[in-house]
């Protein structure tokens, strides 16, 4: 056997009771507590020959680990005898065996689940001519859309989709091209341009959720969250991140945040070979504002810019930018965060389950914009930048970005502003800030008994207020809202239902007065009045008109008065169309029976 797979064999023991991550064999690895990726030494280059590598992953107890990989080429001209990967339920001795892999090119297609909360992963080679190694992601199994850190967005044919990232996703040799809000191009490895956008973060992993598009000619460059993203050009498609909304900017660009709000550990004044005095004070660090910057008079660790937003805010990310003077070539190169409620009692900004203060990424240039996001965002009314590395000076232009805080169940915290600082002490204050490396709990003594004529003493008080006495009934708001909603439906329907009696009342009033009016004929006229008015009406047409009856001079003798006057009505209509003569003759026919003088 020969001598260097001996040391092999040795080290695999040895590692066996091991930490995470042991081995010469280990490539890009993160390990986060419900997901993360790990890769083969020198991936995507060929692996190098003789070296071992054992990852130990676990998660919290009662959850299962779920591995996926993105590429696996491991050599196999030895049939997995000494290029192989092994994969283990359990960790240690009693540790089983799920799988032992290898191939040029293998698709592996499917995910690998373990039993139990831990995994083991042991990777090994021999003598071998190729093979570039592997990368793998993992997760709990809840995440059922687990992806890895090499898919793109052309892997996926919807136009609209929901993935998860695995932590660890920062890989050192892959690129993407865009930025926000223009978008990415369909090239971008989804959960790198992710960190970029500041919407999933490298030690955590998260959910995205992905909107594809039409693309574009041209894709800017800009540097955010540590990654770089590079020039691009022509794409077919992009594609676009959904977020919560909580990315506007919060007021040091537009003026919403005051001068007096904007505060520093020391300013740099000097005079210029014209005798021109100058000052670059805390409230010229507005982005985008024309003119120097803030810069700090001293160059060490204990400077820092603060800004006071009067009131809590949830703030999601900062955009720092250098001098912007072509003439002053000063930038910071690195800074911490520091947050606080009062702006006395500071906590250092880390990110969740790492115990060093988390070292953000400055500008690289005296101009260029460098964004930085929160991941998780941080709740609170005063921020401090605190430079560790600069060009030259301390100076820097800046602005926060999130929105309102809206607080659930949690009661308003009562702050006073810090006092106001000497002019002397902020030419040249190098005194270290309190720096809290986590917040401390809060202690608050436990209530006393309440007496009938007045509160409890506050404890924690920090503004002066008189003591009030409550001599007012607080109305119980849920009984009121309840009984409205009977009420108003109710008071509704009741009136609704006077409104329609009362028009009928008055419809069927104006209907009675109309059938016993005074104007109204008597019953036994109506069939007279009817005929009377027929000669208003249009003439009937001539093949439906009758024949007017004609009365003889024996016949009218042989009539009452009663049938005369019918006769008389009745022919009113016709007479138009008689002769002068004709009429006069009717008419005094009638008048001879009727016994009346009838006068023309």
């Amino acid at each position: 056997m020969p001598l260097s797979l001996l040391l092999l064999l040795i080290l695999v023991l040895l590692l066996e009771d091991a930490g995470a991550q042991q081995g010469d064999g280990c490539g890009h690895t993160v390990l986060g507590p419900e997901s993360g990726t790990l890769t083969s030494i020198n991936y995507p280059q060929t692996y190098p020959n003789s070296t071992v590598c054992e990852w130990e992953i676990r998660v919290k107890m009662g959850e299962r680990v779920r591995i996926k990989f993105g590429d696996f080429d491991i050599e196999d001209s030895d049939s997995c005898h000494f290029n192989y990967l092994r994969i283990f339920n359990g960790i240690g001795v009693s540790r089983t065996e799920i799988g032992k892999y290898c191939g040029l090119g293998l698709q592996m297609n499917h995910s690998i689940e373990s039993k139990s909360n831990e995994i083991t992963v042991l990777f090994m080679s021999g003598i071998h001519v190729s093979g570039r190694g592997f990368l793998a992601s993992y997760s709990i199994v809840d995440k059922q859309d687990l992806i890895t850190c090499l898919d793109t967005a052309s892997s996926f044919l919807e136009p609209e989709f929901s993935k998860y990232c695995p932590a660890g996703c920062l890989l050192p040799f892959a690129e993407i091209s865009g930025t926000i809000p223009h978008g990415y191009r369909d090239s971008s490895p989804l959960c790198m341009a992710g960190v970029h956008a500041g919407v999933v973060s490298n030690i955590l992993g998260g959910q995205i959720s992905v909107v594809i598009s039409k693309g574009i000619p041209y894709y800017e460059s800009s540097l955010a969250n540590n990654v770089t993203s590079v020039v691009g050009h022509l794409s077919t498609s992009l594609f676009t991140f959904k977020t919560s909304g909580c990315y506007g900017t919060l007021g040091m660009e537009s003026g919403v945040i005051a001068d007096p709000q904007i505060t520093a550990s020391s300013v740099l004044e000097w005079t210029d070979h014209t005798g021109q005095e100058n000052s670059w004070k805390p409230e010229k660090a507005r982005l985008k504002k024309p003119g120097p910057p803030w810069a700090a008079f001293a160059t060490d660790e204990y400077q820092w810019l603060q800004i006071d937003l009067n009131k809590e805010k949830k703030i999601t990310g900062i955009v720092t930018t250098g001098s912007t003077m072509v003439e002053h070539n000063y930038y910071v190169s690195a800074y911490r965060i520091l947050y606080s409620d009062d702006g006395q009692r500071w906590t250092v900004y880390r990110e969740p389950g790492v115990e060093q203060d988390k070292i953000f990424q400055g500008n690289k240039d005296y101009h260029q914009d460098v964004r930085n996001n929160f991941l998780p965002p941080i709740v609170a009314r005063f921020i401090r930048v605190n430079p560790t590395q600069w060009q030259q000076k301390i100076a820097m232009k800046m602005e926060l970005l999130g929105c309102q805080f809206i607080s659930k169940g949690r009661p308003p915290k009562l702050t006073q502003p810090p006092p106001p600082r000497d002019s002397n002490d902020l030419k040249n204050t190098t005194a270290p800030p309190k720096i809290a490396k986590g917040r401390a709990p809060k202690f608050t003594q436990p209530l006393q008994p309440r007496s009938n004529n007045e509160f409890p003493a506050q404890t924690e008080q920090t503004t002066a207020t008189p003591d009030i006495k409550n001599t007012t009934v607080t109305p119980s708001v849920t009984k009121d809202v309840a009984l409205a909603a009977v009420l108003v439906p109710v008071l509704v329907m009741v009136l609704t239902a006077l409104i329609l009696l009362a028009v009928c009342a008055w419809h069927w009033r104006s209907r009675k007065k109309k059938t016993e009016g005074t104007y109204d004929l008597p019953y036994w006229d109506r069939a007279g009045w009817w005929k009377g008015m027929k000669q208003f009406l249009p003439a009937k047409s001539v093949e439906h008109e009758e024949t007017p009856v004609r009365y003889s001079s024996s016949e009218v003798n042989h009539l009452s008065p009663r049938e005369v006057t019918t006769m008389l009505q009745t022919d009113s209509a016709g007479n138009c169309g008689l002769g002068a003569r004709e009429r006069k003759t009717r008419l005094q026919v009638a008048a001879k029976c009727c016994g009346t003088c009838w006068v023309f």
